[in-house]
């Protein structure tokens, strides 16, 4: 069907080699990404340094509050050199629409671009990343906005002064 060429298995004498995707990481990579939130200003998000293992290169025990965090403000600088440009800018984009979206002000006149945003997004993140990724999670995206519209801004709706 000639869909995404560059991941077909290729042939190398007897044996067969499947090339990485675009949004794989080589272990140097995922050491760079490690060390980068590794060195993060202590206290930052409940000490976000103390939950990456640079021996396994995971994360490890994030709570909600940490995810949120991660997303809105440190893999835009994690990721910044590691990954190609039109991941990164997929990533980024998705960053910037939770920071939009979880502003304690929002004009209701940018939620129709908002909506709109979120859609882009998720058909750029399908682009490069497998049909696996997009569980129900990843497609509530969708409605975050319809939910600002009913509910009113997000942060009046959050768990985390509660769990405190």
């Amino acid at each position: 069907m000639g869909i995404r060429e560059q991941l077909h298995p290729q042939s190398q004498g007897q044996q067969t080699y499947l090339p990485p995707a675009c949004y794989t990481m080589s272990t140097k990579e995922k050491k760079q990404f490690c060390h980068c939130l590794k060195n993060v200003k202590e206290g930052y998000s409940s000490n976000i340094k103390s939950l990456v293992s640079v021996n396994d290169l995971k994360l490890v025990g994030l709570k909600s509050h940490d995810c949120l965090v991660l997303m809105q403000q440190l893999l835009l600088v994690a990721v910044r050199g590691i990954l190609p440009k039109k991941v990164r800018v997929a990533i980024t984009r998705l960053c910037f629409f939770f920071n939009a979206i979880c502003r304690k002000v929002i004009d209701p006149k940018q939620l129709d671009d908002l909506e709109n945003e979120a859609a882009i997004i998720l058909c750029e993140l399908e682009m490069y990343f497998p049909p696996s990724f997009f569980d129900i999670m990843v497609h509530l995206i969708v409605h975050l906005v319809c939910e600002i519209r009913l509910c009113g801004p997000v942060f009046l709706r959050w768990m985390y002064p509660v769990e405190r």
